[in-house]
């Protein structure tokens, strides 16, 4: 399978890394550029998988036509599997403490997993749960 990279138009470069360091302990990777961080900013997932964050003028260079969304405008939902209950309220307590929005708290969701969603600085939905079993 090819490499994945998610990338997301942020609105400040040292903001965003300290967010995803301090929520989800995430670890950059690459060239450290003149302000002290990677360029461009990336951080491994997992595997082959990365998420990139890009300030939102490159993003919208890079997706002319389109425009970039505004803040609070969802396209898509990140999931984050913490692997148990216990797991997501701690993930979901670290990102509250790195300045996360929690829009569904921690519990018992109808569809039977137990799942949260926070948005990130730049209001990008994550849903942490423990039901993503394959």
């Amino acid at each position: 399978m090819p490499s994945v990279t998610v990338s997301l138009p942020i609105a400040e470069r040292r903001a965003a890394h300290d967010f995803y360091v301090a929520a989800f302990g995430l670890e950059p990777v690459g060239e450290i550029a003149s302000d002290g961080l990677p360029e461009p900013l990336q951080f491994v997932l997992g595997g082959e998988a990365r998420l990139m964050l890009i300030p939102r003028t490159g993003f919208g260079w890079v997706s002319t036509p389109n425009a970039v969304a505004e803040r609070g405008t969802s396209e898509c939902l990140l999931s984050l599997d913490a692997g148990a209950d216990e797991e997501v309220d701690a993930l979901v307590e670290r990102a509250r403490a790195a300045g996360a929005d929690v829009l569904l708290e921690p519990g018992r969701q109808s569809w039977g997993g137990y799942a949260a969603t926070v948005a990130d600085p730049d209001g990008h939905l994550w849903m942490i749960t423990s039901a993503l079993r394959t």
